[in-house]
């Protein structure tokens, strides 16, 4: 156990790093190029590298220090000092990189690339327990506090500066920064609930044995029973629930239908799962 919990300290130390560098890419390669305000201290740094000619690296390490003692207070030790290190990669990472910074930009392209590779790494760092610091630990705060998921908490607290930014650039601009914005939040959430292609199976049937024996036999996966009444009819039936990956589904969508034709089926989308066989490898 001891062992365990190092590997799993060092592979979230391992996301914060590599989602810190993504957020300084994607802030030089798309987001300041194409005067993107898309909310945080990035946000501010991109409003006043336009007003004062600021380099960006330097405003977000100076913004950072107040807002990482808040977080200090508010989140943990533990927290904080992931959040430092984060902290620390995202304007080293913006410093590194000033050269891919370009003249002129697509400005739907970037809003839309920029909020991608930026919700994918913001999730990296808060799958890894961190924070970029700046407006990102705020969030956390809000979504420590207030009960409400990662990406909505940054989608409310970016809105204030993307308010600022359509001051400074221009109406236009700042739409395409809420774009970025709502890209970003879903993109969160998307990596931080490891969501893929798999499905919830539930099977209402008379004949559970046979059915159970299907999956057990075609799909290789654990079946769970439930009894079931039908509320008009008031007939018992048994309900059983299978959790399979989306090629798994499509062929005991097949099976099922050639077999078992009288069996009701629903397939629902599974947005993440912890277990033998998904998050842990089948015995």
């Amino acid at each position: 156990m001891p062992q365990l919990k190092k590997t799993n300290t060092a592979l979230n130390y391992v996301f914060i790093i590599a989602g810190a560098m993504l957020v300084g890419i994607a802030y030089n390669v798309f987001l300041l190029p194409a005067q993107l305000a898309a909310g945080g201290v990035s946000g501010i740094s991109t409003i006043l590298f336009e007003l004062y000619g600021t380099k960006p690296a330097l405003v977000q390490a100076i913004i950072n220090l107040p807002l990482f003692v808040v977080g200090f207070i508010a989140l943990g030790k533990d927290f904080s000092y992931k959040t430092l290190l984060g902290t620390m990669m995202v304007p080293l990472t913006i410093y590194l990189t000033e050269a891919l910074v370009a003249k002129g930009s697509h400005d739907l392209l970037s809003s839309i690339y920029g909020g991608i590779v930026l919700g994918v790494g913001l999730g990296l760092v808060y799958r890894g327990g961190g924070s970029t610091g700046g407006t990102a630990a705020l969030a956390q705060i809000l979504k420590k506090y207030a009960s409400i998921s990662s990406g909505f908490s940054q989608l409310i607290v970016d809105g204030f500066v993307v308010v600022a930014s359509a001051f400074v650039f221009s109406f236009e601009l700042a739409l395409y920064a809420l774009i970025s914005i709502f890209v970003t939040s879903k993109v969160i959430d998307f990596v931080q609930l490891q969501s893929g292609d798999n499905k919830l199976v539930l099977i209402i049937t008379d004949n559970e044995e046979r059915v159970t024996s299907l999956i057990y036999e075609h799909v290789e996966r654990g079946v769970t029973q439930v009894q079931s009444f039908g509320a008009f009819s008031k007939k018992e039936r048994a309900l059983l629930l299978c959790v399979m990956e989306q090629a798994e589904a499509i062929y005991f969508k097949q099976i099922i239908t050639n077999e078992e034709p009288n069996s009701f089926v629903i397939f629902l989308s599974a947005s993440e799962i912890l277990g033998r066989g998904f998050s842990k490898a089948k015995i």
